[in-house]
C-alpha cells in the first residue's frame, strides 16, 4: 500500500508540473489537478468499492470488470459523465456492457455520495 500511495504522490507531482506548463490532468477531466487529499480518499473509496471487479492495480478481472487504466470509454469521458454513469451503473442489457456483467450504481455501494465518487474518479485519473 506503500509503494501506491508513492506512485500516487509522484503521478500528483508530475500532473501538477503538467498543469503548470499549460498541459492538462488528462484528455478528458479538468486542466486544474485534482488534490492529494481527494486523490487519496479516492484510493480509500476505490479498494472498498471498486477493486474487486476492476482490480487492486484497476487492471480489471478477467470476466468481471474492466481495465480502467486503459479504458477509451474512461478516457472519453468527462469527469461529470463518468460521474453520472457510475451513479446509474451499466446492466447486463446496456449497449456498451461487454463483459456480461451487471455493474450495480454506485458499484453497489449505495453510501457513495457524489464527492465520494468524484475522489473515485480523481484517483483513477491519477493512476494512470
Amino acid at each position: 500500500m506503500k509503494s501506491k500511495k508513492i506512485f500516487s504522490l509522484c503521478v500528483m507531482v508530475f500532473v501538477v508540473l503538467l498543469s503548470g506548463c499549460g498541459g492538462s490532468a488528462g484528455s478528458s477531466s479538468s486542466s486544474s489537478a485534482y488534490a492529494p487529499e481527494m486523490v487519496e480518499t479516492g484510493g480509500v473509496k476505490y479498494d472498498q468499492t471498486c477493486s474487486a471487479c476492476h482490480g487492486i492495480d484497476l487492471q480489471g478481472v478477467e470476466n468481471l470488470g474492466k481495465n480502467l487504466v486503459d479504458s477509451e470509454f474512461v478516457n472519453s469521458q468527462s469527469d461529470d459523465e463518468l460521474l453520472t454513469m457510475i451513479k446509474t451503473g451499466r446492466p447486463t442489457g446496456h449497449e456498451l456492457n461487454s463483459t456480461g456483467i451487471d455493474m450495480p450504481p454506485k458499484g453497489g455501494n449505495p453510501a457513495l455520495g457524489d464527492d465520494d465518487i468524484m475522489a473515485i474518479i480523481a484517483y483513477i485519473r491519477t493512476s494512470k
